[in-house]
């Protein structure tokens, strides 16, 4: 009975040991596995390029610009002009199809450090927002890394007039030399300033006390509104509309509801669309549906759901780097009328996996359908928006970036 009491332990520990030898051992930096690169640095085809898609609706995908160095985000002036920033401190202009080779004057200076998500990368140009008066007034907002000396940054949104190709009169409407990394921003209709702040790390996003983690309701120049949530309450930044963010990096207001629809890049896994509501927590660091880089779930409380925080209504396992998010509202791709696009940059920690999910709702905003475009592309997608013309355009986070445009196949 000994002898076989010997025999079965060594047996399981034999069977252990295989199960254990059989993963592969992944290299590591900075906390997190090497990503692989076979599928990265694959250049753009040509174009252009058609598509069937799920609601059979053919749609032809056409290259309007390319070789554009690491181009973020794109916005259209009233005379139907195309203006977009570029992470090297550029604002760039298209007329008439044409992309202008002349950067726009006047633009504040900055710093990037390239393509990197990491905590403390600088992004350089960022979004770029018009004041819902702009026709009258002729303010647009941008969001940037201000470089402050002594290899120094902060964040910072410049507001200026943009008039005859270039900014006047540009200064600040928001710095902190506290924040690092992406600044999302956007300027809704209602010239309410949104701002979302990296918190990647610690337990600051789960403190009104700071900005770290947070998104932030100023007015347009950049004063706090008194019927923001944490207005007057002792302990907490005047500035904060809600708390519990990790990476927040885009703003969609919803056509019907008006409510500020937000994405945001979860660690490996659980990325999510959020639907914000004042002074309302919305979970990270504690709770999260993704795990951390080196494997274990992130949440520290029980188990990785939402239970005591606001949930996520969409999310995605594997996470995707969501990006952008855009409602269609437009007729010539009738067949998506209503639909939410998200862009993103990789697919489950692989680089070169970049996509645009469309996502099909009902009318309590309850997922029903989900499609992937563009994948095949190789593309880190980094903006969807809907032009003045009612077709849908994309911008590729590419250090060869494009511009891409989205209309049906004739």
């Amino acid at each position: 009975m000994k002898r076989l009491s010997i025999t079965l332990a060594a047996c399981v520990a034999s069977l252990v040991a295989g199960v254990a030898g059989a993963q592969q051992k992944v290299p590591f930096a900075n906390g997190a596995p090497v990503a692989p690169t076979g599928l990265q640095n694959i250049p753009l085809g040509k174009g252009p390029f058609t598509y069937p898609t799920a609601e059979q609706q053919d749609i032809r995908v056409d290259v309007l610009a390319r070789d554009i160095e690491y181009p973020y985000a794109v916005v259209w002036l009233p005379t139907g002009e195309m203006l977009f920033t570029q992470r090297r401190g550029l604002l760039r202009i298209v007329r008439n199809g044409k992309l202008d080779p002349k950067p726009v004057e006047g633009t504040p200076a900055s710093v990037y450090s390239g393509q990197s998500g990491a905590l403390g990368a600088t992004h350089g140009y960022m979004n770029v927002s018009l004041h819902p008066g702009f026709a009258e007034n002729h303010l647009l907002y941008l969001s940037y890394t201000k470089p402050l000396g002594d290899g120094k940054t902060g964040v910072a949104v410049m507001r200026g007039r943009f008039e005859n190709g270039r900014l006047l009169d540009a200064k600040d409407v928001f710095f902190s030399a506290d924040l690092h990394g992406a600044l999302a921003m956007h300027v809704d209709a209602d010239a309410n300033l949104w701002l979302a702040t990296p918190g990647y790390t610690g337990n600051e996003a789960q403190d009104a006390g700071n900005l770290i983690g947070k998104v932030l309701r100023l007015k347009d120049d950049g004063t706090v509104p008194q019927d923001n949530p944490f207005v007057g309450k002792a302990g907490a930044r005047p500035e904060v509309y809600s708390i519990g963010h990790r990476s927040v990096l885009g703003f969609a207001r919803h056509p019907v509801t008006k409510d500020m629809w937000v994405t945001e890049m979860g660690p490996n896994g659980g990325d999510e669309i959020n639907v914000l509501k004042p002074g309302r927590n919305y979970g990270w660091p504690k709770v999260s549906l993704g795990r951390t880089y080196p494997g274990p779930w992130q949440a520290t409380v029980n188990e990785p759901t939402h239970a005591g925080y606001e949930p996520p209504i969409i999310y995605w396992t594997p996470a995707i780097s969501v990006t952008s998010l855009s409602f269609y509202t437009g007729d010539k791709l009738s067949k998506w009328k209503g639909d939410l696009f998200v862009s993103g940059v990789r697919t489950g920690e692989v680089p070169g996996t970049g996509r645009l999910d469309r996502v099909l709702l009902n009318e309590k905003f309850e997922e029903l359908r989900r499609e992937t475009l563009l994948a095949d592309l190789h593309q880190r997608i980094r903006d969807v928006k809907q032009g003045p013309d009612g077709l849908l355009y994309v911008l590729t986070d590419e250090p060869k970036g494009a511009i891409l445009r989205i209309s049906p196949a004739k």
